[in-house]
Formats: structure tokens, sequence, C-alpha cells
């Protein structure tokens, strides 16, 4: 067991136009293999059980909290990022895991 927290990517969000996010999901796929980006949770089914939410939801396991950072700061993701504004609204955290 590691002692060491990994990072976590936790978006909600809402696309508006499928087509075009599709490039921005092939842009992102770099950068995200990059840093040790695994998708835990893309999208699937759920149930707002209290508060609001936007309609999806994805969770984004990297090996470190610094990873996660990394990725989202890198000119790859950056990049692949510019292709998402104006076709989906995104709420990001980045969030360090619990080793309980």
């Amino acid at each position: 067991m590691t002692d060491t927290p990994k990072g976590y990517w936790i978006a909600h969000g809402r696309v508006d136009d499928p087509e075009k996010y599709d490039l921005y999901r092939a842009a992102n796929a770099a950068p995200l293999a990059e840093f040790g980006g695994v998708f835990r949770v893309r999208g699937g089914t759920q149930e707002v059980m209290e508060g609001d939410a936007k309609p999806r939801t994805v969770v984004i396991e990297f090996p470190s909290l610094q990873a996660a950072r990394d990725c989202y700061a890198s000119p790859g993701y950056q990049a692949a990022l510019q292709l998402r504004l104006g076709i989906a609204e995104s709420d990001l955290v980045i969030v360090e895991g619990y080793l309980g």
C-alpha cells in the first residue's frame, strides 16, 4: 500500500454539442495518459440525492495530487480545454484522495 494519496478530478458538466465534444475527448486523451489519468466515472447514470448537479459526472484518478494538478496545467490539456469552451459547461475540482 502506498502512503501517497492519489489525486482526482471531479467534474459535473453539461454537454451542449456532443459532436464537437467528441473532439475535446479525443484531444484530452494524450495528456490524461501522460499524467497517469484513469477514468473511474465517465458520465454514467446518476441520481442527485441532495443539492443541484449538472447531468454528467466524471471522476478521473491520478497517481498523486501533483500529477492531477500538472495534467490540468499542461499545454496538452490546456489546448484540449479550448475545444470544450462554448460547447459544454463544467465545474471541476482537483481533490486529494483519502488514505484512511
